[in-house]
């Protein structure tokens, strides 16, 4: 078996982001993915690394293994019939350009599916297909700002928002929902035998991530930036230093749990009584996390490790990248692996029949013979 999207076809519309990512996942569960890209010259061997990564052309990038890419000039009437021939033969195509580029290309939803009505054309972008903001440039951190999700990313209301990374909109709020939505119109497609025209906006993924936010909101349990259970206003939940400057976590949301941490950790009885006696009631998190914070920077992390880790505490520790590919539990589950000498992620979610193959890395290839193989099957 080569993963549950074995036999599925995909054409992935150079570019950068959340296609990228959507068009991993898909060939890490299988999918045949081809990544039709416009010819450009490659990077200079001694190009400066800041400027590969704003021009996109990097040497090193796990999100591009598991698909072969093929370059056409679109302005090209032969590349473009090619690249025409090879959408009609597939069952995705993703596309993550502003709104009209792919119709000026010829290349449009309506030519597209047209042409093959079984054809799922995802289309993702930052702002949707259609709003006053649609043709607007923009990228992950503009995207999670017009939400209002960044705002929720401080501290204390003093506090800049700390975006983390580009994980919630690039990938969480826009790869994610991309390849959910392209299975959801798979699985519609094999009832009713056709494709659909998805428009995928992070902006869109990224309110959804935050639904459970808004329903706090609506209770009245959520209160200013740092007073709150999941921004580390609350001392059972919160990150903290130890006296050699790492960090912990701990997650005690249930109170069995908080009782666990506040004996193993050696609080006196008193101290543990009124920890546990506050921990529904915010008036007493500030006391407590000042508590908390005293009693962790006592000992170092291989010390809380020792006593912490495994137990009913819901503790872990701020591994580093490095670290954390070689901790035990994620070195029993496979969670990582070396593809290309590269450390990276493996394949996810885990299927019990049709378990994903170990990715390959990405390699050029020549459209016509993709054309031909994709023909012949």
């Amino acid at each position: 078996m080569g993963g549950p999207l074995t036999g599925i076809r995909v054409v992935e519309l150079g570019g950068r982001g959340p296609a990228p990512f959507g068009g991993m996942i898909l060939a890490d569960l299988g999918a045949e993915v081809v990544r039709l890209a416009r010819p450009e010259p490659e990077a200079a061997p001694g190009a400066d690394g800041t400027a590969r990564m704003i021009s996109g052309q990097r040497r090193i990038d796990p999100v591009m293994r598991g698909r072969r890419t093929v370059t056409a000039d679109l302005k090209d009437p032969a590349g473009l019939a090619a690249a025409r021939d090879l959408i009609d033969r597939a069952d995705v195509l993703v596309e993550s350009n502003r709104p009209g580029v792919t119709e000026r290309l010829g290349i449009g939803p309506d030519t597209c599916t047209a042409s093959n009505p079984r054809l799922v054309y995802a289309r993702i972008t930052g702002w949707g297909q259609d709003g006053p903001l649609a043709n607007v440039p923009g990228h992950d951190i503009n995207y999670v700002a017009l939400t209002g999700t960044l705002d929720l990313l401080r501290r204390s209301p003093g506090d800049a928002p700390a975006p983390p990374l580009n994980l919630l909109g690039d990938y969480g709020g826009g790869g994610m929902l991309l390849v959910t939505g392209i299975l959801a119109a798979l699985v519609e497609r094999s009832v009713s035998g056709k494709g659909q025209v998805l428009d995928v906006a992070m902006t869109d993924g990224v309110t959804l991530l935050t639904s459970v936010i808004h329903g706090m909101r609506a209770e009245g349990l959520w209160g200013p930036p740092g007073s709150n259970v999941l921004d580390l206003g609350a001392p059972f939940y919160n990150v903290y230093e130890t006296a050699d400057g790492r960090h912990l976590t701990i997650g005690c949301g249930e109170p069995k749990f908080y009782a666990n941490l506040l004996t193993l950790i050696g609080l006196p009885d008193e101290t543990r009584s009124a920890l546990l006696d506050g921990q529904a009631r915010p008036d007493t998190w500030p006391d407590g996390k000042a508590k908390l914070a005293a009693a962790f920077k006592s000992r170092p992390l291989a010390v809380w490790r020792e006593l912490l880790e495994g137990q009913d505490t819901c503790f872990a520790p701020v591994l580093t990248p490095d670290e954390a590919a070689e901790h035990p539990h994620n070195t029993a589950r496979g969670t990582y692996l070396t593809a290309g000498g590269v450390t990276q992620p493996a394949p996810a979610p885990r299927f019990s029949r049709t378990p994903a193959p170990a990715p390959a890395d990405s390699e050029p290839a020549a459209l016509e013979d993709i054309l031909r193989e994709w023909e012949t099957r």
